[in-house]
């Protein structure tokens, strides 16, 4: 085999004249520049590590503190007030002149570290206070400029990726009072008055007899654990989870809307995997700056460790999340068969074109799969126990082992998929397609396990589908935004559509994975593939580009855009169910240490009252929208700054499970259904990409699967001034919902809310 002589490093033969040793210089030369690589990348980590751990202070300022200390010394002044004397006192066996420089090192050494820690615990004091997110917008107070001022004085300069997470302070315990009143407050317009008595009554008590222990606990919990929600967060949401994660748990990430910068497949694949490995250099090297409010309040950024090298890893009561470091190759899935792709050459990343010639001969490739290959990863879409017996049974030894370790030790995993998709203004239901296949695909065409699987359609076009148990969508947001804005802008194509820079021939070709899959296997393979199926069936998609106005015209009428889109989905959800219910949006929490999202309950007495009125003038229309609007920001504030009410509960909830306390109250808050999810995806880079130069170079957004049986998944974006992007999902099951229905009434919402505000400008010019 081609391959397996281009791995030979060297070979021997025994002669009558003793060993006969021959050596390639070649190969030797890649593993020098393979050695150099590795230990310039363990010195760029170390001078990182050094500099995040002294942060906000420099290694420099070291030598400063040495000799202002020196200076006093020899101008017979003591700064230390007799402790430079004791520490030399205690060295010895040195001259006075040796043990005066030492001991004036140590006692600056020391000097220098406690006052790193004390800008630290400044700056943590600093970041505690938020008062600042509450402030109207545009008019900020004289405490809050001041508190920025000194953000930014104690910040430093040049922070690293992680130059702030010692500094992050803690997410708080909000109190028992607080969390049941404004939970009775949520479910208010839900019930009528006799249900609303009877869970006042049962809320009430659950105050008074068992919350009381429970929060003790918790509290001891938030002082001695880095943050207080995350931990239990991950494992019983998501790890302990047994049902299906593809479309359950799961999500996705689209390509730009409008642009395509080439259809060559192959071409398209290798510049967005070297702009991956780009971004994942930096990530090692803690390299990113890290992502702040205002460009000052710094973000937590614990999740992005885990964004490459990862794996989701079945058991039978539980998976865990397998995170390794530095690995330098990428499988690929195409037509059935697992092709494993080295991303390092010569101790350096593949350029791009190299990447394409190595895409491109697994698209050329025209062998079979084997028995039981063509639908493997359809155990990463079933449900979860008998993927993680299968694992077990079959994968633990033999080829089996050696080619599932090269799926689940690889960087992340790409599909190149044989269909062709995107959005196409010429095709009534194109995005629909577009979102059903980055969320499911064939249901065996995505290792639904992996940090995140990577794929590039027949005609170029590109998306992602992520799992979720190790961070949220911003996360990947984040990468996806660089690694799109480097395609287009910074790497480019020829223009035949190929990569730039030359075609390396020498390239050994990627490698077949071997598999030995017994009938039995197979068969738990295909029955897995059939749950999946009928999960991704069953799921109602719709993209609703809504262009006739955007964040712009909002911001003119001094509303919060994200409010005024929830109360656009209020009205949407009544007008087509004729009802209300339960509405779950994310809030990031990530100004705290380790943090992750917190629920706002959008669904309030106050949206209810602008949906429900219908007779009254427009002004009083518009001032019901205000006071809902205003309330809407004021829970999104609270639930940022730690005072949610949600996580609050679940928490309570897990306790109670471990201290063996029956509660009702708990019982039945975490049982209640969200019949609407719904989530904004942020636009973190801005600075990327200009937008207002380059209109067309827009991404989709992404999406994610409905969470309850009868109700929708809403995810949206807000892009530019005149864009936003809706995703709908729901179930063809449910006769109540429909994807397609529903977005025609968040359309209608959006446009019938903007006419109030054009009719308040209307009649103001009329007087």
């Amino acid at each position: 085999m081609a391959e397996a002589h281009q791995a030979v490093g060297f070979q021997f033969t025994v002669t009558s004249d003793g060993i006969d040793l021959h050596l390639s210089r070649e190969v030797l030369k890649h593993i020098y520049l393979s050695g150099v690589t590795s230990w310039t990348k363990r010195a760029i980590r170390f001078k990182n590590g050094i500099l995040t751990g002294v942060y906000p202070a420099s290694p420099s300022s070291l030598l400063i503190v040495v000799i202002a200390i020196m200076s006093t010394i020899y101008a017979k002044i003591d700064p230390s007030l007799g402790m430079i004397d004791t520490i030399k006192r205690t060295i010895g066996y040195m001259t006075v002149q040796t043990q005066t420089v030492l001991s004036a090192i140590l006692f600056s050494t020391g000097l220098w570290l406690s006052l790193i820690l004390m800008l630290r615990y400044i700056l943590k004091a600093l970041l505690s206070y938020h008062a600042w997110i509450f402030e109207s917008h545009g008019k900020i107070s004289f405490c809050t400029k001041l508190w920025l001022s000194l953000v930014k004085m104690f910040s430093g300069r040049r922070p690293l990726l992680y130059s702030f997470q010692t500094s992050l302070p803690r997410l708080p315990v909000p109190s028992v009072d607080d969390t049941i009143t404004r939970y009775l407050e949520s479910v208010r317009p839900l019930l009528d008055d006799e249900q609303y008595n009877q869970m006042e009554v049962v809320a009430n008590d659950f105050k008074k007899d068992q919350a009381p222990k429970l929060q003790k606990y918790l509290i001891l919990k938030s002082w001695w654990a880095t943050n207080y929600v995350s931990d239990w967060w991950e494992e019983y949401i998501y790890l302990r989870g047994r049902s299906p994660i593809m479309v359950n748990s799961n999500f996705y990430s689209m390509d730009l809307l409008y642009v395509t910068p080439t259809h060559r497949q192959a071409a398209r694949a290798g510049n967005v995997v070297h702009a991956m490995l780009q971004y994942r250099r930096k990530l090692e090297r803690r390299e990113h700056a890290p992502l702040r409010a205002l460009g000052v309040v710094p973000m937590c950024s614990y999740q992005m460790e885990r964004m490459f090298n990862t794996t989701r890893i079945p058991g039978i009561e539980t998976d865990f999340v397998q995170h390794l470091s530095d690995r330098k190759h990428l499988v690929v899935y195409h037509k059935g068969r697992f092709f494993k792709v080295w991303l390092y050459y010569g101790g350096r990343h593949l350029w791009p074109s190299e990447l394409e010639t190595q895409f491109q001969r697994i698209l050329d490739d025209t062998t079979e799969p084997q028995p039981g290959e063509l639908k493997l990863a359809a155990l990463t879409a079933g449900n979860r126990v008998p993927w993680a017996r299968a694992r077990l049974k079959y994968f633990s030894q033999g080829v089996n082992k050696a080619s599932l370790e090269a799926i689940e030790t690889s960087a992340f995993f790409l599909s190149l998929d044989d269909e062709v998709h995107g959005y196409d203004p010429d095709k009534l239901r194109s995005l629909d397609l577009y979102a059903k296949s980055l969320l499911h695909g064939k249901c065996y065409d995505r290792w639904f396990d992996k940090s995140f699987t990577l794929i590039a359609y027949k005609n170029g076009k590109l998306g992602v589908n992520a799992e979720h148990s190790w961070a949220d969508a911003p996360i990947i947001g984040h990468m996806w935004e660089y690694v799109l804005a480097t395609d287009c802008f910074h790497l480019g194509y020829t223009e035949e559509g190929h990569c730039k820079g030359d075609i390396n021939k020498g390239l050994p070709p990627p490698t077949k994975l071997q598999w030995d899959i017994p009938l039995e296997c197979q068969e738990v393979i295909e029955e897995s593939y059939m749950v999946a199926k009928v999960i991704a069936d069953d799921v109602d998609f719709h993209g609703c580009l809504f262009d006739e106005f955007g964040k712009g015209l909002i911001k003119k009428s001094r509303t919060s855009p994200d409010a005024f889109i929830q109360l656009a989905l209020q009205l949407a959800q009544f007008r087509d169910k004729g009802e209300f219910c339960l509405t779950y949006e994310a809030s990031m929490t990530r100004m705290f240490r380790e943090g992750r999202t917190e629920t706002v309950r959008s669904c309030t007495s106050e949206s209810t009252a602008f949906v429900r009125v219908s007779s009254s003038t427009s002004a009083q229309k518009l001032d019901l929208f205000r006071k809902a609007a205003d309330k809407h920001q004021n829970m999104y504030r609270l639930a940022m700054t730690g005072s949610g009410i949600d996580r609050h509960l679940f928490c309570l909830y897990i306790m109670s499970k471990y201290l063996s306390i029956d509660s009702p109250f708990l019982k039945q808050v975490l049982s209640e259904p969200w019949r609407l999810s719904t989530s904004q995806t942020p636009q973190q880079q801005l600075n990327m990409v200009d937008i207002k130069t380059f209109p067309r170079y827009v991404g989709a957004g992404g999406g994610f699967g409905p969470v309850a049986d009868d109700g929708y998944g809403v995810s949206y974006i807000i892009i530019g001034e005149n864009l936003i992007t809706f995703h709908i999902s729901s179930k063809f099951s449910s006769p109540e919902t429909d994807s397609y229905r529903f977005g025609q009434n968040i359309r209608q919402a959006m446009l019938d809310i903007c006419a109030l505000f054009d009719q308040k400008d209307k009649n103001e010019k009329e007087m």
